[in-house]
């Protein structure tokens, strides 16, 4: 939340009106002002776009028709909360790793599959995501005895390590690494400081390669995307500090 920039414009709202209140005017128009200005550019300028783009467009999707000796893809599609509430599995804006997932195990059958994902970190006591996933699979066709179930990773790092561990790929093994296109350059960094030198197939694309269709999103959903673009670069930071990635914006 320190990060994020939705939380800091409603920071400059409420510190703003908080002066004008007690009484300094010329602070409150301030930082009112500040706020109201930085609404009007996110509504007027592709700032999502610019902050998201470079991010989406780090890795390229594979060229079709390759072979692979696995496939892997990390957790974050399922709705945990609402799963478990409702009984049955429910999908978030990252469901495309999930269906790409199911398509490639059926175009692939000689390849090993592996889900890596635990309980969601607001969640810590709850179940763990595989546990849905694994519903879901078997009623898209997958057995799920076909796939490798990692359940105890809470962070894409432990996503890497765990897995690795788990699945203990040889180093002439070609696997492809199936996240959100945003997420890809963490997440490849990240295998490969397990060294694990995975392919990258990106999906759940959020930003738009044409003007018309950019300008057709409102307030909130740039609003989001922002917050999804500081989170990942942010990120990236941390775990090239961390020694958690090899490079700061790892490349193909």
């Amino acid at each position: 939340m320190l990060f994020s920039p939705g939380a800091w414009l409603a920071f400059l709202c409420a510190l703003g009106a908080a002066l004008l209140w007690v009484g300094m005017p010329g602070a409150g128009r301030f930082f009112v002002s500040l706020a109201v200005l930085a609404f009007a550019a996110i509504c007027l300028l592709p700032l999502d776009q610019w902050a998201l783009a470079p991010l989406e467009a780090r890795f390229p999707p594979p060229a079709p028709g390759g072979r692979y000796d696995g496939i892997i893809v990390l957790g974050g599609a399922l709705e945990t909360g609402m799963t478990q509430d409702r009984g049955r599995p429910s999908l978030n804006w990252a469901a495309e790793r999930l269906t790409e997932f199911a398509t490639l195990a059926r175009l692939h059958p000689e390849a090993r599959l592996v889900f890596t994902g635990g309980p969601l970190p607001n969640f810590p006591d709850g179940p763990p995501e595989a546990d849905g996933v694994r519903t879901l699979l078997a009623g898209l066709g997958i057995p799920p005895d076909r796939v490798a179930f990692e359940s105890q990773s809470l962070t894409t790092w432990e996503n890497a390590t765990l897995s690795h561990a788990l699945v203990q790929p040889k180093p002439d093994e070609k696997w492809l690494l199936i996240t959100s296109a945003s997420h890809m350059a963490r997440s490849i960094g990240a295998f490969r400081q397990t060294g694990w030198n995975v392919q990258a197939d990106p999906v759940g694309f959020k930003t738009f390669r044409t003007p018309s269709a950019r300008a057709r999103r409102g307030f909130g959903e740039r609003m989001a995307l922002l917050d999804l673009a500081a989170h990942e670069w942010i990120g990236l930071a941390y775990y090239r500090f961390r020694d958690r990635s090899p490079s700061l914006f790892p490349r193909p």
